[in-house]
């Protein structure tokens, strides 16, 4: 069995497993629990009471955080040259198209989010077998596929996050740092499980939200009583 440290041991402690807390108890809990030298991601999983085998019970969507995610967004834009000025000046780390396209095919993938528009679509789709299984892909519905890439950009820039239910029916996404001060902690988490709620698939039966739980990096998840949001 692997021995706990002192650290490890500290933060288990505080943790009462048994219990259910209000968001912003969680959100400063989950600050006291982390004793990382880096600054841990924090984040949430939300187990969601539906078949995500059926097409008319998948949650997915995006939500901007109103505090950002904390870390840096490398966004590549695939378009046309017209439109490249305008990805540049919002902020873009990458922009081209037919190069970066045969780049990609070649294995590269070190961006987090791609952003491109309707009318190169036939080109970024020969892409799917690549990106598709990193999450990469450009889609209408999470705002990547459009034509106002300068828009797009800023808000990716700013925390704009894009999620889906996994197969098990939970939904898994960072919404901060630990360097975060609890109530934007709890800013972040608040507006991130009122956008899941807002989804909530008109066939989906019973408890919608099963449970919730934030967690750093390297803590404990804290159990968040779905009630007790705006506690």
């Amino acid at each position: 069995m692997t021995k706990l440290t002192k650290n490890q041991k500290s933060a288990l402690e505080k943790l009462d497993k048994n219990r259910l807390y209000t968001l912003k108890e969680a959100s400063s809990l989950v600050k006291e629990m982390t004793k990382t030298k880096f600054d841990a991601s924090v984040d949430l999983d939300v187990r969601l009471g539906i078949d995500p085998r059926k097409s008319n019970q998948m949650v997915r969507g995006v939500v901007s955080l109103p505090h950002g995610t904390g870390k840096e967004t490398r966004v590549l834009v695939l378009c046309t040259p017209d439109k490249e000025n305008e990805a540049k000046e919002a902020g873009a780390d990458f922009v081209g198209l037919d190069d970066y396209v045969e780049k990609i095919k070649g294995g590269w993938t070190d961006v987090d989010v791609i952003i491109t528009m309707p009318s190169v679509m036939g080109k970024v789709g020969q892409l799917g077998r690549i990106l598709g299984p990193r999450g990469l892909m450009p889609n209408p519905k999470s705002g990547t596929v459009t034509m106002e890439i300068g828009k797009a950009v800023k808000e990716v820039k700013q925390g704009k996050i894009d999620f889906k239910v996994d197969k098990s029916g939970i939904i898994h996404t960072s919404i901060g740092k630990v360097s975060f001060e609890p109530q934007k902690i709890a800013d972040n988490a608040k507006e991130f499980i009122t956008m899941v709620n807002k989804l909530k698939p008109a066939a989906a039966k019973g408890t919608y939200l099963r449970s919730i739980f934030i967690s750093s990096t390297m803590s404990p998840g804290v159990k968040i009583d779905p009630k007790g949001l705006d506690e």
